[in-house]
């Protein structure tokens, strides 16, 4: 199923400046506090500890999948997904909800309803539970694509490293790293209040779960650290509407291709 222009141009359009937006936002004095430097009162362990039960618990309680809609802006976004080779490997790194993967399957297999996607991952699964684990480990070093698509803004910065690092090891040479997250200055980001803050540009939502907010420079260095060349990075934003209340709400996302040599 094709991705319509419209729905495609409410993901893609370049609604507004970002650098406008970030001397508004640096002007602001009732928003100061987002700028300010953190130092860490807690343990770094502590940190990854706690936010891994924060997002069991988070997906246990939203386990029908209900909660998470399908990004059919991804092969808007990343058209190598849809110009691939066959037999092309891609690699989702996050908690496999299907919100990314999903849209990819219905592109492949021209499936439009979800009863022929449950037909063809049941197929894909037995096939993939009569593997033995030498044939499993077809993924290090063997994947030809990663999406890293709202996942890493997750991890505690200190355990970013780690991995991506990860995700470059299971990439082929010349694979590639598909990166969507949150951007500085997103509007989820200006809503938390001061005393949600646990780190720099990193805060914690009331169920305990965390998120980061990054700039160009952040995402590039960590992406470059473990060994990636950049291909595309840029801010992505968005103007959109609340229907219910008619509040006008500025997204901003970090859009990013990367390589591994």
């Amino acid at each position: 199923m094709s991705v319509s222009k419209a729905e495609a141009s409410e993901y893609h359009s370049k609604d507004f400046n970002w650098e406008t937006l970030r001397q508004e936002i640096e002007n602001d004095p009732s928003l100061n506090y987002h700028l300010l430097p953190f130092n860490s009162p807690q343990p770094e362990e502590q940190h990854s500890n706690d936010s891994i039960k924060a997002w069991q618990n988070f997906h246990v309680q939203h386990s029908s999948g209900k909660f998470f809609k399908e990004r059919r802006y991804l092969l808007k976004e990343f058209p190598e997904l849809v110009s691939c080779a066959d037999g092309s490997k891609v690699l989702e790194v996050g908690c496999g909800n299907g919100s990314t993967a999903l849209p990819i399957l219905r592109e492949m297999f021209s499936c439009k309803d979800q009863n022929c996607l449950s037909d063809v991952g049941e197929k894909r699964t037995h096939e993939t539970d009569s593997l033995s684990m030498e044939e499993r480990s077809c993924c290090v070093g063997g994947v030809d694509f990663v999406t890293l698509i709202f996942t890493l803004s997750a991890v505690p910065l200190q355990t970013m490293p780690t991995a991506i690092r990860e995700c470059f090891s299971v990439l082929k040479p010349g694979g590639l790293l598909l990166f969507r997250d949150y951007g500085l200055y997103d509007m989820t980001m200006l809503r938390f209040e001061s005393d949600q803050r646990v780190g720099f540009r990193e805060y914690m939502r009331s169920d305990g779960t965390r998120s980061y907010f990054f700039c160009l420079d952040t995402a590039r260095n960590l992406f470059i650290s473990a060994g990636f060349i950049e291909l595309e990075i840029e801010y992505c934003c968005v103007k959109s509407v609340n229907r219910r209340n008619g509040e006008s709400m500025r997204r901003v996302w970090v859009h990013g291709k990367f390589q591994k040599p």
